[in-house]
């Protein structure tokens, strides 16, 4: 089903506004977070518009998994965090993704929450291309 009220749905320049396409897996579409106060945060959206992990098939819930995973160990491999978060939320905006947040032991929101759109860290679309290409670089 696609929403052309949602994002992740309709891609292009409503995604752009707060996501850089880095690559697409098997089940979902994954954007660089264009807010970088966490170097390498990301955001892993299901291909199909549902809104709970609970809506999909065993499966295809086992293989967005199998997604997020995958992107996760590219992000520990390039940017080498000291812990991923993981963060699922919608509830404005009901289509399902993860943020996959790197966390670092030297940063302010060490052993907290982090802050969901601080808007602190935006780069050059250069920069997101590079944490892109490092993110697609080291999926296996």
């Amino acid at each position: 089903m696609l929403d052309t009220t949602c994002a992740y749905c309709m891609k292009g320049d409503l995604v752009a506004k707060f996501g850089y396409f880095a690559c697409e897996l098997e089940t979902s579409m994954v954007y660089v977070f264009k807010e970088q106060s966490h170097p390498g945060r990301c955001i892993v959206a299901h291909k199909k518009h549902v809104s709970e992990f609970i809506d999909l098939t065993d499966e295809e819930r086992d293989a967005y998994f199998a997604d997020i995973a995958k992107v996760s160990r590219a992000l520990h491999k390039a940017f080498h965090p000291d812990k991923v978060n993981y963060g699922a939320y919608g509830d404005t905006g009901c289509h399902l993704h993860f943020h996959l947040v790197p966390k670092y032991r030297d940063e302010v929101e060490w052993g907290s929450t982090f802050e969901m759109n601080s808007g602190k860290v935006l780069l050059t679309d250069a920069e997101y291309e590079e944490i892109a290409r490092k993110i697609r670089e080291n999926l296996d």
